[in-house]
């Protein structure tokens, strides 16, 4: 079963598998977009997650990109949960 944000039923994360809409979001333009996912793959290469995160919320707003194509602001924790995997 599915709950209204999207998470199965007795799942500790609240939205597909993510802490919230947000980071969900946030995660799914790193992992679809070919030129964020090439810097952030670069970035983890280079830096600690926690310092990648940074370096890539840095890089975003230098390009003065506040916000997903969807409207969500990034954020660092935002960031930080989409390059988990990488």
């Amino acid at each position: 079963m599915v709950n209204s944000k999207g998470a199965a039923k007795g799942t500790t994360k609240g939205y597909n598998g993510y802490k919230n809409y947000a980071q969900w979001n946030q995660s799914l333009w790193i992992n679809n977009d070919e030129n964020l996912y090439r810097k952030a793959c670069h970035l983890v290469r280079v830096f600690n997650r926690e310092d990648a995160a940074s370096a890539m919320l840095e890089w975003l707003e230098a390009c003065e990109i506040s916000h997903t194509p969807d409207g969500v602001k990034w954020s660092k924790t935002g960031i930080r949960a989409a390059i988990a995997g990488l």
